[in-house]
């Protein structure tokens, strides 16, 4: 299994929005969705119209059973807005043109088919080590920068420790490698 790092570089964020919005509005709110919640993928695809209409989005995780409930920020809000005008509550947000699994039209799209559209405009904008978990990753990485609350992004997280969250967002390794540019002998 490949180990994927958060997006640290704000302008690559950007970049990938940008990217993204061109080719496919789907896979752009996709990635907004990813950045902005920090859900897990399998808990975004999962995802109804009816889901995003309030001002949180509220899941119970597929992974740990538990509740969870986020703001919508206005930058997601008015990306969400647009993107769902015209549909139905029941509607998935994600749906692709396959008829993969009960051969209806209108099934959310797979976590493989989600991972090809982020690589390709992580690639395309020069980011490596980068996979579906990378949102996740890329909420928690900034999150943390920008509140410096640990305590907090361990509960949205459902982490136990301070070092499982520190290195999960690559913080621990970002300590690492500072540290090592100061030393040489």
């Amino acid at each position: 299994m490949k180990f994927v790092q958060p997006i640290r570089d704000i302008r690559n964020v950007e970049a990938i929005k940008h990217y993204l919005k061109v080719r496919s509005e789907r896979d752009y709110i996709l990635f907004m969705v990813g950045i902005n919640t920090g859900f897990r993928i399998s808990d975004i695809l999962s995802l109804s119209v009816k889901d995003v209409r309030g001002t949180h989005i509220e899941i119970i995780e597929g992974k740990t059973q538990k509740r969870k409930k986020i703001k919508i920020r206005k930058t997601l809000r008015k990306a969400l807005d647009d993107y769902i005008k015209g549909k139905q509550d029941y509607e998935y947000l994600f749906t692709g043109r396959s008829k993969k699994h009960s051969g209806l039209i209108g099934e959310p799209i797979d976590s493989s088919t989600a991972y090809k559209a982020l690589s390709k405009a992580a690639h395309a904008n020069g980011v490596e080590e980068i996979g579906t978990h990378s949102m996740r990753k890329t909420f928690g990485y900034h999150f943390y920068l920008k509140t410096r609350d640990i305590a907090l992004l361990m509960e949205l997280f459902n982490h136990s420790e301070q070092t499982i969250t520190l290195r999960y967002i690559g913080i621990k390794q970002d300590s690492l490698d500072e540290a090592m540019d100061e030393f040489e002998l």
